[in-house]
């Protein structure tokens, strides 16, 4: 495997929220001491009402996004509805047992059962939680969130918490930089990434 295709050191979070779900990364990729891209986007939209996260391969990450985005939509047209996270999560770990693809992976989402979030490791392993952190910065980024995660806190509340986090993990783990992406999912709106614009705005109210 070659460590030019490699996200080493990132910094990813999902959040479990009353109305929805949050992710959060960081935008640097590296290559040992190297800084290999600044604009790395580790957020995938899987389809309106599920996302994911990134880590690990670049190019075995982009492979299993394809794969479960096509099998999310093959599901909606054969069953004239949408699936389930949980079922994806499942479908998503025999994929990874079916590798080996050396990527993890948080996928959550809402569906009639509400929001849910669940870490995804290389060989299939599947964790459901309602607050999840994974990469080199996530030691940082689980300090803030276990002082101030609450499973009553809406989305809203959510996007500013999973801010301070990833921003934590920036200020202290050398492999996590270079800005912040966020994406929510509610059943009203579905998957929204937001904007850089609007990423820096919500940094300048926290400050």
């Amino acid at each position: 495997m070659n460590d030019k295709d490699q996200l080493k050191g990132t910094t990813t979070l999902g959040l479990t929220c009353k109305d929805g779900v949050v992710f959060a990364t960081e935008r640097r990729a590296t290559m040992g001491n190297l800084i290999a891209h600044k604009v790395a986007d580790k957020i995938f939209r899987i389809d309106d009402h599920i996302g994911a996260t990134i880590a690990g391969s670049v190019s075995h990450a982009q492979t299993l996004m394809k794969f479960i985005t096509a099998e999310s939509a093959l599901y909606r047209l054969r069953n004239g509805e949408e699936i389930g996270v949980e079922s994806l999560a499942t479908l998503t770990s025999n994929i990874l047992r079916s590798g080996p693809l050396y990527v993890q992976t948080l996928l959550g989402g809402v569906d009639s059962k509400g929001p849910s979030i669940f870490s995804l490791d290389p060989a299939g392993g599947v964790i459901k939680d309602m607050m999840i952190s994974t990469g080199s910065g996530s030691m940082v980024t689980y300090g803030v969130l276990e002082d101030r995660y609450s499973e009553d806190i809406y989305v809203e509340e959510g996007v500013d918490l999973a801010i301070r986090g990833i921003r934590a993990a920036m200020e202290r783990d050398a492999f996590s930089g270079n800005g912040i992406r966020v994406a929510t999912i509610t059943k009203d709106e579905g998957f929204v990434k937001l904007s850089e614009e609007e990423v820096e705005r919500k940094i300048k109210e926290i400050n």
